[in-house]
């Protein structure tokens, strides 16, 4: 059996990225809750025939690239891109590298496979997809049979790149690496791209880019119960209601946001709250908890989740909950960063059976929904 060759994967992100607008360089924006770069780094980090991969960035953007991916192997890059691929060629080892564009974010692991087995045969391998539509030069119709939209990773060995760029004449600006290659005498086969490569250039991109992205709907219950005692403060939801009793528990025992949390973290199975707040450990003794609930949104948030909805039930003979029920749900909607339309409280009674109707506890039962980027 032939042993695979190294293969080094080299992400250009070099670029101002001025015509997409916004305060950061293209590259840095967020789709998906993850920077643009980040996204494109997963894919060939992740991916089993990538042995290591080099990012190269423009000079002084390295907070904004270790902001982004972490310790990673950087490269300052040049004035146009040819020149930021050569420096990255630099720093490239092993027998293949694929030059890959940050401003595409999404790369099928697909396009990877086909690319590197191309280079069996080749010197260079383009991904692309044929032009689907008719079109016009300087007015005149150009008839789109054998065109098609060149994408990125483009695979190559690497000794003919880099013989490709010692041999381009420093006044002649490439398209891009297979054009270079393919000047010197190299091979170059062309594989299937994607419509996921889809580059992101203009503001308008950033939406079409957010629309490839392929959410999973999670949804998940909590149930929690607390017994009602004197002399303890009635937390619900977040805020203090005036009554005779209290909720008793090792935290502030605010059974609404207890269920919640619990529902939240079921999501993204992440257990309980006993899990990450376990009641032998004192510091939580008396704990507002709405830290609790803001922690299972964090994790959600690193998953780079959002919460769609959340919905409350409270089952109890009193205190009366509508009274509270708009305070309440404000509150929530604050400590989760949502809108209060995505925010339900309801209540219900036992009609006076079993604990909650004999008024000696409260209970409340949990729904939450999120959408996590596959």
């Amino acid at each position: 059996m032939t042993e695979r060759a190294y293969t080094t994967a080299l992400i250009v992100a070099a670029g101002s990225g001025v015509r997409a607008g916004g305060a950061l360089p293209k590259q840095y924006a967020t789709i998906a809750g993850k920077p643009l770069i980040a996204h494109a780094y997963a894919a060939f980090a992740d991916h089993p025939a990538i042995d290591r991969v080099v990012v190269v960035i423009a000079p002084g953007a390295e907070p904004l690239a270790q902001a982004a991916l972490g310790a990673v192997t950087l490269v300052t890059g040049g004035a146009s891109r040819r020149e930021s691929v050569a420096k990255g060629l630099a720093a490239v080892t092993g027998a293949r590298v694929l030059v890959h564009d940050a401003a595409r974010p999404f790369v099928p692991a697909a396009v990877i496979d086909r690319v590197v087995a191309a280079l069996d045969a080749a010197d260079g391998v383009i991904p692309a997809i044929a032009v689907a539509d008719t079109l016009v030069r300087d007015g005149t119709v150009v008839p789109r049979d054998g065109l098609s939209r060149v994408q990125t990773p483009q695979g190559f060995r690497t000794e003919a790149l880099r013989a490709a760029h010692a041999a381009w004449p420093a006044d002649d600006e490439a398209t891009d690496d297979a054009q270079m290659v393919q000047r010197l005498g190299g091979s170059v086969a062309l594989v299937q791209g994607d419509a996921m490569l889809d580059k992101v250039t203009h503001p308008e991109d950033f939406a079409a880019a957010e629309a490839r992205v392929q959410w999973e709907s999670r949804s998940a219950s909590g149930f929690d119960v607390h017994r009602l005692e004197a002399g303890e403060q009635l937390w619900l939801g977040g805020v203090l209601i005036p009554h005779d009793k209290g909720l008793s528990g090792h935290s502030d025992a605010d059974v609404a946001l207890h269920a919640l949390t619990d529902a939240l973290l079921g999501t993204i199975a992440a257990g309980d709250i006993g899990t990450h707040f376990p009641p032998s450990d004192p510091q939580w003794k008396g704990a507002d908890s709405a830290q609790f609930l803001q922690h299972a949104a964090t994790l959600i948030a690193e998953r780079r989740g959002r919460i769609d909805f959340v919905d409350l039930t409270l089952i109890c003979e009193a205190p009366k909950i509508g009274p509270h029920r708009a305070v309440m749900r404000e509150r929530i909607a604050a400590l989760l960063d949502l809108s209060i339309d995505r925010v339900s409280i309801k209540a219900t009674t036992t009609e006076r059976l079993g604990f909650t109707g004999r008024g000696e506890g409260i209970a409340a039962q949990a729904v939450a929904t999120v959408s996590l980027p596959r």
